[in-house]
């Protein structure tokens, strides 16, 4: 994976480099890159990466670690990093400016410990957008941290007891979202936020947030100039001398990074795709469409139920916490193929929807949010008692219609964005058992929702859907897939579209640029209109969706491995051995593609546990 850990306010004597390079051993597992440790007295660290991503340096007590290419935008701190080394540099901007301002001046995907036994201080932070995962722990007095709940696991200090809050978090949201983790002892960092510790105690806090600003005036003319020069240059930033490729699905975010790395790269762009032999769920064409129009070198693979069963033990082992995104599996297979093919980095588009506005839920959301505009008088007074108690209304479908909506519409926000929530439709109690729930609060998913929501002083509807879903969606959910399916693979990857330069230049933009009326993405699409196919600009929003539904019905290795996987959770006594049995025996035949999903959840729910044999709830 790559990735740095260690601990602050622990003395293992001699040990304490045998104990931080056993720690540091499940960051190399799949692309056996190169481990750099040190051990003070009282603190250790270590960093797994390739070439050029590894920083670590010690200064008699002092240590820092740098996992990942930060950018430093401040000229002096650039000039000392060149002459003295990254890590050097930055410890010696940490005596100087502190937890929060060294944070601060720190740009790109990284992720960074500062470890200072003379102060007994120390520091962790990971970058704006999360790319760079922290977890960390407090046992008595000391701090232990690693980019992998599986590395920090392996310190003598760290627990293992599982937190069923985070297993429920797991599968109402197919993912456990950050600060949790999937064990009562650990927590996240959040994208943006740094930790400061100082003689066994904790802070932490955000060194950046989104900040958008709404009333921009700029000329069309003069956005699109800056947002293409932006695209360049971080495509050219993002490449950084290695051999690279990208995903390209076919969608507007793929396309316009493959498309741009043909421009800035001189030469056709290295393109992978994935297909499946499943009607609905094929998208190849578009990313051939797109391959022809830039000339890239294009590379396809199509997947099937045999390479799914084979992915799936794997998937699970490289995942740290429980993780139910099925497209992990494509991602896995497409940074395969690019691996194979001499590719070092793979990029990715994603965050092109989180910060320009792509997502359908947008749309949907800005006509709920019109019934908010109807005077409440006529609401309450007129509209809903004739739509309610209009005799025999369940029988006419605009009535049915209208109540389906209005009922929507009067959900608060952001908790009308989970009305579609499978765990909500089942109904936690016939989910879980009574035991499983006693530990949990059914009521946390949404509230931490809600939180998060709150925290962003966004005045439009547009923007603080954006906000959360740089949390929610990206950070939490699309950036691990992408980052552990390449891990996997053995492969590194980048965001072209998270360069700050780009977060920032899209939070400058209006919120109709983003959202006009129901268009979504409307500035994205009409700069790029000319340099995209027409055939991508109008494309519904897809990807590399996996038909696993629709597979498990026809294919019998497929079939087993999810009885046997849902059979023996039942023994966990988490999920309801009768809801097993009804999801699989009636709702997978109402429904393959909507039951699909469940049973995919709690099948890697029951491997994730496999591949971690010592875990107990």
């Amino acid at each position: 994976m790559s990735g740095l850990c260690g601990w602050m306010g622990y003395g293992a004597g001699g040990a304490g480099k045998e104990v931080v390079d056993a720690m540091a051993a499940p960051l190399a597992r799949f692309d056996q890159s190169a481990a750099y440790s040190e051990a003070a007295t009282r603190s250790a660290a270590a960093v797994v990466a390739q070439a050029g991503s590894a920083h670590l340096h010690r200064d008699g007590s002092l240590l820092v670690a740098v996992w990942g290419s930060p950018v430093l935008r401040d000229a002096a701190l650039a000039q000392q990093a060149a002459s003295q080394g990254l890590a050097a540099a930055l410890g010696n901007a940490w005596r100087q400016m502190g937890a929060e301002r060294l944070s601060a001046a720190l740009h790109g995907a990284f992720a960074i410990c500062v470890l200072d036994e003379a102060s007994g201080e120390a520091m962790l932070a990971t970058d704006r957008l999360g790319t760079h995962p922290l977890y960390w722990q407090l046992a008595g007095e000391s701090l232990l941290f690693a980019s992998s709940a599986d590395a920090l696991a392996r310190h003598p200090q760290a627990g293992n007891e599982l937190d069923a809050q985070g297993l429920y978090n797991y599968v109402y949201f197919h993912m456990v979202p950050s600060p949790g983790t999937a064990y009562r002892q650990q927590q996240r960092l959040l994208p943006g936020e740094f930790l400061h510790y100082r003689q066994g105690r904790i802070e932490t806090r955000p060194y950046w947030r989104m900040q958008f600003q709404e009333e921009g005036k700029r000329s069309f003319a003069e956005l699109r100039e800056e947002f293409l020069s932006l695209l360049r240059s971080s495509v050219r930033e993002a490449a950084g001398g290695h051999k690279v490729g990208a995903f390209l699905s076919g969608g507007t975010d793929s396309s316009t990074i493959a498309g741009i790395l043909c421009d800035v790269g001189g030469a056709p762009a290295q393109t992978y795709s994935i297909g499946f032999e499943a009607q609905g769920y094929d998208e190849m064409e578009y990313a051939r469409i797109a391959s022809r129009h830039f000339g890239t070198a294009h590379h396809e693979y199509y997947v099937t139920p045999d390479d799914v069963v084979s992915a799936i033990p794997q998937i699970a082992q490289v995942f740290d916490q429980p993780f139910g995104n099925a497209s992990a599996v494509p991602a896995f297979y497409c940074a395969r193929m690019a691996r194979a093919d001499g590719i070092t980095r793979m990029f990715g588009g994603d965050g092109g929807d989180e910060l320009f506005g792509g997502n359908e839920r947008y749309a949907k959301q800005h006509v709920f949010a019109l019934y908010e505009r109807v005077p409440e008088l006529l609401r309450k007074a007129l509209l809903e008692p004739a739509v309610f108690n209009f005799p025999g209304g369940e029988r006419v479908r605009l009535l049915r219609k209208a109540r389906s909506y209005i009922e929507q519409a009067s959900v608060a926000m952001p908790a009308r964005l989970e009305t579609y929530n499978l765990l909500g439709r089942y109904g936690p109690q016939q989910v879980f058992t009574d035991e499983f729930l006693a530990g949990a609060d059914i009521g946390q998913p949404l509230a931490s929702l809600s939180r998060t929501y709150g925290q962003s002083e966004a005045k439009s509807l547009i923007n603080r859907m954006l906000a959360l879903d740089l949390k929610i969606t990206l950070a939490d959910n699309d950036l691990p897939k992408v980052m552990k399916a390449c891990e996997l693979a053995g492969m590194e990857v980048a965001f072209p579209f998270l360069n700050d330069e780009m977060v920032a230049f899209s939070a400058g933009l209006t919120p109709q640029q983003k959202l006009n009326g129901t268009q979504l993405r409307w500035f994205f699409k009409e700069a790029l209109r000319g340099f995209l196919p027409d055939a991508i600009i109008t494309k519904q929003k897809h990807g590399f969706g996996l038909p696993f539904g629709v597979w498990l019905q026809q294919h019998k290795p497929l079939q087993q491995l999810a009885s046997d996987s849902l059979t023996d959770l039942k023994k966990r006594k988490i999920v309801r051995g009768e809801f097993i049995e009804q999801l699989v025996g009636q709702h997978l035949s109402e429904h393959a593609g909507y039951h699909g999903t469940m049973v995919w959840v709690l099948m890697m729910l029951e491997q994730w546990f496999r591949q971690r044999p010592a875990l107990r709830v």
